[in-house]
């Protein structure tokens, strides 16, 4: 079988952004200015964006979604973009999976309150490894797929399997995760480090699955603590590369122990309108730079730029471009 294009598999979910002024101290009250719903998740967002970034390249969605408008709405937002969305199941007994993001109006920060719906019943088993025509598989996101992230008395999780499984079949594979440290997170992200060629994750995430700190007390980015990061995710059984992205900047770990850095791009300020999706925009330019045999410091600085083109806009995918317009964002 010839093999091609992009699985996204993992969150499908709507993001219901509500923009507030400021945020409310516990047990005060503050005013909703703006809302709108748009798509969210890692499937939807970095599916989206790596469709709008090359029409010409086949992506798939791999998820599950409730028997609903918002169902409807996701799935419909998917197939305009050009992704193929036949891998979407449909669920008759939980609706569709939303956030409520709570959007700081000037600063772009977010906070989310997040309902799991048709997403807690997505398994491994909804996805058939056997018939997958991808040249790469991206999962996403560890800790919010109950089905994907129990772990066995073996140390394994279901995720760990499917990507080991997945990998057997000559499939590259690549994780994200969230932000989300208590119960076993160590232990069930660690479990599928091994079957992952590539890790993509911000530098929160990174820090907490090998326990060193990014930042110091207050808040300022340890740089030094990066490479040591990356070190110990390697040293956990990535395959290819490790990569870690940050608002400051963008690093990449190979196997053979070349690090290289990109810094971001500076922003004029007022220009981030909200900051949801920008995660999964860096992803998404990551992967389509892996997927072209990109250098490592182009990688990164494709993942920069369709970071920044999600943050010109409130939503997750509509501010971003096709690859040739990514820096009219900045003109």
């Amino acid at each position: 079988m010839k093999r091609e294009g992009i699985a996204l598999v993992g969150n499908i979910l709507t993001d219901n952004v509500k923009m507030i002024q400021t945020y409310p101290s516990k047990g005060m009250l503050a005013t909703i200015t703006n809302e709108n719903l748009a798509v969210g998740g890692c499937v939807p967002n970095s599916g989206i964006d790596l469709a709008k970034l090359d029409k010409n390249l086949k992506v798939y969605a791999y998820g599950m979604v409730g028997d609903d408008y918002k169902g409807e709405y996701v799935v419909n937002q998917m197939q305009k973009a050009g992704m193929d969305v036949s891998g979407v199941l449909v669920s008759k007994t939980v609706p569709t999976s939303y956030s409520d993001v709570m959007t700081v109006e000037g600063t772009g920060e977010r906070t989310f309150f997040h309902n799991r719906g048709a997403n807690k019943e997505f398994s491994p088993n909804d996805v058939d490894i056997d018939n997958l025509k991808c040249k790469m598989l991206h999962a996403g996101y560890l800790m919010l797929l109950d089905g994907f992230d129990n772990l066995n008395e073996d140390g394994t999780t279901p995720m760990s399997e499917f990507l080991k499984s997945v990998r057997g079949k000559g499939i590259k594979t690549s994780i994200d995760i969230v932000s989300e440290s208590s119960g076993n997170f160590n232990k069930i992200v660690k479990a599928s480090l091994p079957h992952c060629d590539y890790v993509i994750i911000n530098e929160i995430e990174a820090g907490a699955v090998v326990g060193i700190e990014p930042r110091n007390q207050d808040g300022q980015l340890i740089e030094e603590n990066l490479k040591v990061i990356s070190q110990k995710l390697m040293e956990l059984g990535v395959n290819e590369k490790v990569i870690i992205h940050c608002p400051e900047l963008g690093c990449c770990l190979t196997k053979d122990g070349k690090y290289t850095v990109v810094n971001s791009i500076k922003l004029k300020k007022g220009f981030i309108k909200g900051s949801v999706g920008a995660g999964d925009a860096f992803c998404a330019g990551a992967l389509y730079g892996i997927y072209n045999d990109y250098t490592d410091d182009k990688i990164l600085e494709l993942g920069n730029l369709v970071a920044i083109n999600c943050l010109s806009e409130k939503d997750s995918v509509s501010g971003v471009r096709e690859l040739g317009r990514l820096y009219d964002v900045l003109k």
